[in-house]
């Protein structure tokens, strides 16, 4: 399926923007977020290749899950370690990540697909509303981007008027970098909440 094979394609492009990030030169690094913004932007691609194509399955959904999952926690602990955002960014995002991945693999092994498995109408908007997932998608995708481009001016020849600027763009690429943690737990909540619901009420059943 062709919407899988541009899934898997995110990978390696995810590995070069790493090596770009810890390796590169200034110019590299700056290109490295063009090609970053590329491998986030492939979510989407490939979603509506598959829908136009009518080749959605189960496997694909958990694939691209599991794609985005690897994006978020690997690019949280690199902006991390290069002192860009706090530690607890990467910390909340991977309980979150771990617990809802965790509770909905109950589903999946029965069939249903990560983004169905929730009944009520509040939770099916915090976990699979378009407005939910669009702004989620634009909030990381900017804080992403945002804090690779740091790195990169960061690494270019100091300058007064850069010197300046690099500051007050780091303060507001971690306010968007806050906000998409605050959506992540957000649609997070819901999954957890029934996912612990249902194995307690299989528990006493």
């Amino acid at each position: 399926m062709l919407a899988n094979w541009i899934t898997l394609s995110r990978f390696p492009l995810l590995l070069l923007c790493v090596l770009i990030l810890y390796l590169g030169p200034p110019p590299v690094q700056l290109a490295g977020v063009v090609l970053l913004f590329v491998g986030l932007m492939l979510d989407t691609v490939d979603g509506m290749v598959a829908r136009r194509t009518g080749q959605t399955s189960l496997f694909g959904s958990v694939l691209d899950i599991a794609a985005d999952r690897t994006y978020e926690l690997v690019l949280w602990v690199c902006f991390a370690d290069l002192g860009l955002i706090p530690a607890a960014i990467p910390l909340v995002v991977l309980a979150r990540t771990t617990l809802t991945d965790a509770l909905r693999s109950i589903g999946v092994a029965q069939g249903t697909a990560p983004l169905e498995q929730q009944r009520g109408p509040l939770a099916r908007f915090l976990v699979g509303s378009s407005w939910m997932r669009t702004g989620y998608s634009v909030t990381k995708v900017t804080a992403f981007c945002g804090l690779a481009l740091v790195q990169a001016l960061s690494a270019a020849p100091p300058g007064a008027l850069l010197g300046a600027a690099l500051a007050p763009m780091l303060s507001g690429v971690q306010v968007i970098a806050w906000l998409a943690v605050f959506l992540c737990v957000c649609r997070g909540l819901p999954v957890i909440l029934t996912g612990v619901r249902e194995t307690v009420s299989a528990a006493y059943s």
